[in-house]
């Protein structure tokens, strides 16, 4: 398992452990470990979501101002050529 400790190390340790905290107080800390675990994961995703969808709004505008060029161009191409008859 781990390289220098052997499984009756472990649990030595293990109720070494137990014995100074106790399981309530180890149950609550575990509990609490778990909620802050959760906490920064939902943080992260939440991120992520803010991030991905103000690229999406970026991309929208930007191709929405393109097309707005490109409409706008082809105007002053047919204006052009018109006068150019």
């Amino acid at each position: 398992m781990f390289s220098g400790i052997s499984i009756w190390q472990l649990l030595i340790i293990l109720a070494i452990v137990v014995l100074l905290f106790g399981t309530k107080k180890l149950r609550n800390i575990g509990n609490d470990l778990g909620g802050a675990i959760k906490g920064f994961k939902d943080s992260v995703k939440d991120g992520e979501d803010e991030q991905n969808s103000k690229r999406l709004a970026d991309n929208d505008s930007e191709h929405a101002h393109q097309q707005a060029g490109k409409t706008q161009g082809s105007g002053l191409i047919r204006h052009g050529a018109a006068a150019h008859v």
